[in-house]
């Protein structure tokens, strides 16, 4: 099978870092294709910076599609351009922030989310309650760290992260912790290893779920909500 694990940030370091978070989980007849968003911006920090990705990120994907490919994985925690890329493609579309919720929900009776900038923290939520997955998170908790400092080795990103789950276990009663970053991805096992709670990145996850439902044979409904676009067009000319 093959799956597209697109960064929809035009940061290519922060790319390789998601491709390998998805090889490492990856099952031995999966390919993992990875892809940039070159005309966007260097990182997603607010929903202007989501509105000026998501053309250049549509259009990677199903430039991907026509080659072939069994599911796409959105790694951004925002998860910008889902519903779109639903109608465009056939196969599963994944937004990690959905994956990581899901799997929460399934580890811990009530989890925490630990994300980079405050602003993200609005959107997080307003996404949580959209999907029904907001009754078990307990909070929400910024870093307070820019996205691209998960990219500088020397930034105190990392401690930060820690603070802020501290906080999440102490306060928040929080049993799991979600990672709202795709390029925290790289700390989720010495995390949870450090905590002993389950600790969850999005990318992981995700790729797995792509590769369960593909297995199963399943693909994206085309009735009704993601109904092809030319269907659509016809039945409002017919209205």
């Amino acid at each position: 099978m093959r799956i597209l694990v697109v960064n929809p940030n035009s940061t290519a370091s922060m790319t390789d870092k998601i491709a390998a978070a998805a090889r490492d989980v990856a099952a031995s007849g999966t390919t993992i294709m990875a892809a940039t968003v070159h005309e966007s911006p260097a990182s997603i920090e607010s929903r202007t910076d989501e509105c000026r990705a998501l053309s250049s990120l549509l259009d990677t994907v199903v430039a991907h599609a026509k080659t072939g490919i069994d599911a796409t994985v959105v790694a951004c925690f925002d998860d910008p351009g889902i519903s779109a890329l639903r109608e465009l493609t056939s196969g599963p579309v994944i937004g990690i922030c959905e994956a990581a919720c899901q799997a929460a929900s399934l580890l811990s009776a009530r989890y925490s989310v630990i994300t980079t900038v405050p602003r993200a923290v609005h959107v997080i939520g307003e996404n949580l309650l959209n999907y029904g997955l907001d009754r078990k998170c307990q909070s929400i908790r910024s870093a307070h760290i820019p996205v691209l400092a998960l990219e500088t080795a020397h930034a105190d990103a990392s401690e930060r992260i820690r603070a802020e789950m501290h906080l999440a276990i102490k306060h928040d009663n929080a049993e799991a912790i979600v990672l709202g970053c795709a390029g925290m991805a790289n700390l989720a096992r010495t995390l949870s290893e450090e905590f002993e709670i389950p600790v969850i990145d999005g990318v992981s996850v995700a790729v797995k779920q792509a590769e369960a439902l593909i297995a199963c044979g399943l693909t994206t409904s085309k009735r009704g909500a993601f109904s092809p676009l030319n269907e659509r067009q016809s039945e409002c000319a017919l209205a």
